[in-house]
């Protein structure tokens, strides 16, 4: 048999034919035998039997079970009630769900008369629910014809318009079978397929588009599920490791008198235990022999900066310059100020080069850099420009590195003939999950403990019909010499509107509060004019910013003790997080207050809860990923990577974690996959390599 029948074009299936294959195309990216195969079902409808309740399993399959309503009651929630009934079988008990129509549901459901229910389970507090079941009394059912176990696979308008259904789809399914005869290469290790009790690949393809049961069903998810993610990772590990290998970086063997005098004598406050592990982690890799590509992820205010600082006096010391890299000017006149500060009684020379330097003082720069008197540069973009030249670059540090592009990073790489370590840092906490499958071939180091000394923020909830006691809260901080923040969403579909909003809150601000100073910023002022506003303010000469979201990475005022969002629930959660993080930079205990109309949707109510609940970054984070999805988080540009089949890097969490592990166990014993047992794996992995996604092989 053709060894590539898998690449054969869709046009050429039995069924298909040339007006079918261009809506395949184009409706689903169908474009080969092998795509077809990759259409995983979204579900099943199971009425090929009953199942007991002790026989469910945690799948996404719907069952169908015969029992009795012992039970029924209303449960308050959040928001209104839900019906539930307690429904047994001879082996157990489980829950019925209702949400909508309950007054009729109640009134027709019958205690302890034998019904078959039907529908998708859920497994919650260690039992089976069943939201909304199809429902008919035993008697009714025996009347009706049964049905097969059937998958449903992913559709469009288009196809469902043009013919092509669920059962068109699953015909050309059991055609492709036949034209293969279903035999497919084993691309798993006998030792991970063991280890694991993992189905063979042939039984799992089938049982995925054909499940013979339930339980084979799970088998096949988990088996495919666990594949598709295990290749991915061993794709990142082995880009890590080749970049490791090749790409050769400076040795910093010395830690001598910049990092010990500063250690010793000029720390402003003891090391948190999360920031000592992470500089021992930049340490090993600066001294590895190795290229350092680390990914420094820290909450607002957990204190990245120190590490960054401590991290360039090893390479100080080792006799190399380096530099720090901010996406505005403001944030990075932010970190030349506190650079300066930490460095004051120390012999370090720190500069500062923005679109703003003067011709005059960037040619000094220039020449100072290139001669090696220039310690430390920090700067914008305007590091980047070719007449930027270092004697000796050891060290770059990128803040917030989602803010610049591959190329942009690739130009700092080329500012010596040996590529500098870099360290990018963020305080956009990325989900674990998420990190390991997008940054999987970075280092990653974590910071997550704040300095002590810092009174944690308290978040809390209001409605516009508050208003006037919101007003009178503000007044009593700006009394106690406090400063205010207050913003307004940016939506860019209607920058007009957004800015009568801010020009309307501004008027309504200075009429409350007539004798006091008030800045405003927003994204159609000039940047000088902005930077101005943000100066005044920074100095204490304003006491109210009332500003866009363009404040959200930038300006440290320690003295502002309470952020105020207007329009709360037009915010994503990551920009609440980094909007609340501009309070709390001093001792005092400062405040975010969440403003918002009544009427609110259930991902809204999700975001401020979360947001009242916690001040943890992560967790934030995990609850954004599972509204938002991987793809909106990244940004379109890195959710390529997450082109998943048939796994779900949020539902599928705990595979994730088992196939990194199995991965990095393989390569830690054969870092080049050459051992005989890992001859499956080798070739496997040479195919995915080359087309990005295959991973299922005739046989």
């Amino acid at each position: 048999m053709n060894a590539n029948i898998l690449q054969t074009p869709i046009d050429y299936l039995k069924g298909v034919g040339p007006n079918r294959a261009d809506l395949l195309r184009k409706e689903l990216g169908i474009h080969t035998y092998q795509d077809l195969l990759n259409l995983f079902p979204n579900r099943y409808l199971d009425k090929t039997r009953f199942y007991k309740i002790n026989e469910l399993q945690r799948n996404s399959a719907e069952v169908q079970v015969v029992g009795k309503i012992t039970h029924i009651r209303s449960v308050e929630q959040k928001r209104g009630k839900r019906l539930v009934a307690d429904f047994i079988d001879d082996t157990g008990k489980m829950e019925l769900v209702w949400f909508r129509g309950q007054k009729w549901i109640r009134e027709n459901l019958k205690i302890n008369t034998p019904y078959v229910i039907f529908g998708k389970t859920n497994w919650f507090n260690g039992l089976f629910s069943m939201p909304h079941p199809e429902m008919e009394p035993v008697e009714e059912y025996k009347k009706q014809l049964r049905t097969a176990m059937q998958p449903i696979y992913p559709s469009t308008e288009k196809l469902a318009k043009s013919g092509i259904t669920n059962r068109v789809i699953n015909k050309l399914m059991q055609q492709l079978f036949i034209e293969t005869k279903g035999k497919f290469y084993d691309t798993l290790s006998e030792e991970i397929t063991s280890e694991l009790k993992l189905i063979p690949k042939a039984e799992a393809v089938f049982n995925i588009h054909f499940p013979q049961s339930q339980e084979l069903l799970a088998k096949a998810q988990f088996r495919l599920k666990f594949e598709e993610l295990f290749y991915i990772q061993l794709q990142l590990l082995i880009k890590n490791m080749l970049q490791k290998q090749k790409i050769k970086g400076f040795v910093f063997e010395e830690i001598g008198q910049n990092f010990s005098e500063f250690y010793k004598n000029h720390l402003p406050f003891e090391l948190t235990g999360a920031q000592k592990r992470v500089i021992k982690e930049i340490r090993a890799d600066l001294g590895s022999g190795a290229q350092m590509n680390r990914l420094l992820q820290g909450d607002v205010g957990s204190g990245k900066t120190i590490v960054a600082l401590m991290s360039m006096f090893i390479a100080l010391d080792n006799g190399f310059q380096a530099c720090l890299m901010a996406p505005t000017e403001i944030l990075a006149i932010q970190h030349y100020n506190g650079l300066v500060e930490l460095c004051e009684n120390l012999d370090t020379s720190i500069y500062l080069l923005t679109g703003s330097s003067k011709t005059k003082a960037r040619r000094e720069i220039h020449e100072k850099l290139e001669n090696g008197e220039i310690d430390i540069l920090i700067g914008t973009h305007a590091l980047l420009e070719d007449k930027v030249k270092f004697k000796n670059l050891g060290l770059a540090v990128i803040d917030e590195q989602h803010r610049f592009g591959v190329a942009q990073r690739a130009k700092l790489w080329r500012k010596n003939q040996v590529p500098p370590h870099i360290l990018v840092m963020t305080a956009t906490p990325i989900p674990r999950t998420l990190a390991m499958s997008l940054y999987g071939d970075l280092d990653i180091s974590v910071i997550d403990e704040l300095p002590p000394g810092r009174k944690p923020i308290k978040t809390v909830h209001r409605y516009d019909s508050n208003r006037l006691k919101v007003f009178a809260f503000i007044k009593d901080e700006i009394k106690k010499g406090r400063q205010v923040y207050i913003v307004y969403p940016l939506i860019q579909e209607s920058e007009k509107m957004d800015y009568k909003d801010l020009m309307d809150g501004y008027e309504s601000i200075a009429r409350e509060f007539p004798d006091k100073q008030i800045s405003i910023v927003h994204g159609q002022m000039k940047s000088d004019a902005k930077d101005y506003e943000m100066e005044r303010f920074v100095r204490g000469e304003t006491q109210i910013m009332v500003a866009t979201t363009v404040i959200e990475v930038g300006v440290n005022v320690p003295n502002a003790s309470v952020m105020i969002i207007e329009s709360a629930e037009r915010f994503g959660l990551s920009q609440l997080h980094q909007l609340r993080g501009r309070v709390g930079r001093g001792a005092e205990q400062s405040f975010c207050i969440l403003m918002t109309g009544h009427k609110l949707s259930n991902d809204s109510k999700t975001r401020l809860e979360t947001m009242t609940a916690t001040n943890d970054g992560f967790e934030i984070a995990e609850v954004d990923l599972k509204l938002r999805g991987p793809g909106d988080i990244m940004g379109t540009q890195q959710s390529g990577v997450l082109n998943l089949k048939i796994a779900d890097i949020v539902k599928d969490n705990d595979i994730l974690k088992l196939a990194r592990h199995h991965a990095m166990k393989i390569l830690k014993e054969d870092s080049n996959l050459s051992m005989e047992k890992n001859k499956v794996l080798r070739f496997t992995y040479a195919q995915v390599a080359k087309h990005k996604n295959i991973w299922n092989y005739i046989s």
